[in-house]
């Protein structure tokens, strides 16, 4: 894959794929960062689990005015549609934009998207580490990280999708 890609994370309010609380897009071309979009959006019924809302501080107070998914839709269509896609945790991620676009109707397949995407975790296990959380790819690789921040999460995954030949050979991580 080449250096022009989007990453995306995604924040959820309850264990339903469908529940986004927020998201962060990051544009990568020739690998610069282009543009960055972020929003806390309002899940169904604006419902949330305390387990989630703990490991990200949202709050249903938080996202009570926030955008739906469906109404943030045209911005974020404009920013993936036929993108070479990148996320730390590309099955969950995709998953969950996947199972949102379904909740409110609206067409994955449009979106244009390779079928799989580009798995930062997966490509660091590949390259010697033994523990690949997000958190720990970043501090190994000198990123910049506010974790369970949906702009933070996605800009850290394109850095480390852009650093990822800076691994050096036969690392171990311990």
């Amino acid at each position: 894959m080449s250096n022009t890609f989007t990453s995306i994370d995604f924040e959820l309010a309850t264990a339903k794929y469908s529940s986004v609380c927020a998201v962060g897009i990051v544009n990568v071309v020739d690998g610069i960062i282009t543009n960055e979009f972020y929003s806390l959006v309002r899940p169904p019924e604006n419902k949330y689990m305390w387990q989630t809302s703990r490991i990200h501080g949202i709050k249903s107070k938080h996202t009570e005015n926030a955008p739906t998914f469906i109404e943030l839709f045209p911005e974020i269509n404009s920013l993936i549609q036929g993108q070479a896609m990148v996320a730390h945790d590309e099955l969950l991620d995709r998953s969950v934009l996947k199972e949102t676009m379904g909740f409110y109707n609206l067409s994955y397949k449009e979106l244009e998207l390779p079928q799989m995407w580009e798995c930062t975790s997966k490509i660091y296990r590949a390259l010697g580490f033994e523990r690949t959380k997000l958190s720990i790819c970043c501090e190994i690789m000198g990123v910049s990280l506010q974790h369970h921040d949906a702009l933070s999460d996605a800009r850290a995954t394109a850095e480390l999708y852009l650093k990822k030949d800076q691994v050096k050979n036969n690392l171990k991580i311990g």
